[in-house]
């Protein structure tokens, strides 16, 4: 235990009893005379474990644990007291305090209380040690790229992090929409709680009911035992509901009613039930043409809709391909002992090019798949997957040029790039193999600007 334990007495007497106890378990102490004192104490070494006489002069301890708590509600704090006092100490704990210990001090009992407080603080050190890697596992800095869209998904996220509401993520498939999902729950306040998924794709009426609601034993004919539903174990956690899309419309009608009520009944039973849920829903699909075809309830989409996060396809942000590209040759070389250090500009320039039909998945796909085949220490062309450098490599062929002179091929050259990268200056440099300011100079010579349209 790295911080001391803070003993608060203004009982000279006690304060030296409790010293020696501690010392005797090789325990670092600080001891305070009153509760002012012990005040600056804790402010100065942040205990987490705390004793507290109850009755002091100007500064009771309930008011001074008081004070603590609301700096820090993980401390445990025990109250000393006489018999005479122990309806107060009871008080303390409904207040927050850990435990009571009456005088005179039993040293037996501290001990064994003692031994209970260090458990329940490893506990909570593990415990929040646990949430601190979730966050770095899940949370909403794992969305990798430098594009507007990534900087906008990730404050969105931050955003709504406090907030309760229920939230629609949608996109095409393989964009990231259960990372998104993920990002928000281990980044919102029900991040110790229950996160559940359910993807409603191809499950019929009776299957997908029984899962998010559970059912009663001989409810149906494959029902031989009773049945908790995705929306019971998520109880004060999170629910993702994903292809949303595809849910049947009788489902959606009984899944408004617990958006609204919190309330449902298990297949087969009429106890109503009440929760405690954040509701993530996802979809690929658009459920305003679904609305409008009647295909999905029109007041079920409004109250999935408070808040939407899209998540552009990433050939809309290719700015993002080289560092998604990068961290997962990372990830990847390091899973199988590779010593790759990096793409080839070749490589790098055909993943740019490329229109990713597949989006993120298909890309982590393609990289994990060339490091399976690279042999050297660079990645190349030749290790992307064929289909890849063929459609790119077909388009590479397609685009020639006409007779004209040097300069207009240069203009025509630079322009297109420019146009393949969005704009990004320091990618097109490296494509093109110059310095970024020899890009600006051409850029500037030939009076390139981004509302030119490329022409022979």
């Amino acid at each position: 235990m790295l911080n001391p334990i803070l003993v608060v007495d203004d009982d000279i007497v006690d304060l030296k009893l409790m010293e020696k106890f501690f010392s005797s378990q090789n325990l670092k102490c600080v001891m305070a005379k009153n509760a002012e004192q012990g005040l600056t104490y804790y402010l100065k070494h942040k205990p987490k474990i705390v004793f507290l006489d109850l009755i002091m002069p100007k500064m009771t301890g309930i008011e001074l644990m008081e004070k603590i708590l609301e700096k820090d509600p993980q401390v445990s704090i025990v109250i000393f007291t006489g018999y005479s006092s122990i309806e107060t100490a009871v008080e303390a704990i409904k207040k927050g305090a850990y435990d009571y210990i009456t005088k005179p001090i039993n040293t037996v009992n501290l001990t064994l209380l003692l031994n209970r407080i260090i458990k329940s603080q490893q506990l909570l050190e593990e415990r929040s040690l646990l949430h601190k890697k979730l966050d770095e596992l899940f949370g909403y800095k794992n969305f990798i790229g430098d594009s507007e869209a990534i900087k906008g998904i990730c404050q969105q996220i931050e955003q709504v992090s406090t907030a309760d509401s229920t939230v629609l993520i949608t996109g095409e498939s393989g964009t990231g929409k259960e990372l998104c999902a993920n990002a928000l729950h281990y980044s919102s306040k029900r991040k110790g709680k229950p996160f559940i998924k359910l993807n409603c794709a191809a499950l019929s009426e009776t299957i997908i009911e029984s899962e998010l609601f559970g059912h009663e034993k001989g409810s149906f004919t494959s029902a031989v035992n009773k049945r908790i539903g995705r929306f019971e174990c998520a109880n004060g956690g999170t629910l993702l509901l994903d292809e949303i899309g595809d849910m049947p419309i009788s489902t959606q009608v009984k899944l408004l009613r617990v958006l609204e009520s919190g309330q449902f009944e298990r297949v087969g039973g009429n106890e109503t039930i009440s929760v405690d849920v954040r509701l993530i829903a996802a979809t690929n699909k658009d459920l305003k043409a679904a609305v409008n075809k009647n295909e999905f309830r029109k007041d079920l989409y409004y109250r999935l809709n408070v808040i939407n996060i899209f998540i552009p396809p990433l050939s809309a942000r290719k700015e993002d391909i080289f560092p998604l590209a990068n961290h997962y040759l990372n990830k990847f070389s390091s899973q199988m002992n590779k010593p790759i250090s990096k793409i080839s500009s070749k490589a790098l320039s055909i993943l740019e090019s490329y229109t990713w039909p597949g989006n993120v998945r298909e890309l982590v796909n393609s990289i994990e798949r060339a490091v399976v085949f690279c042999k050297k220490n660079v990645l190349t062309e030749q290790d992307l997957p064929p289909n890849i450098t063929a459609e790119v490599l077909g388009q590479e062929k397609s685009f020639a040029f006409p007779l004209m002179t040097l300069a207009k091929a240069e203009k025509i050259l630079i322009l297109k790039i420019l146009n393949d990268t969005n704009w990004n200056l320091r990618r097109t440099a490296k494509l093109l193999d110059i310095h970024r300011g020899t890009l600006y100079s051409k850029i500037d010579k030939h009076r390139i600007k981004k509302e030119d349209v490329l022409v022979n």
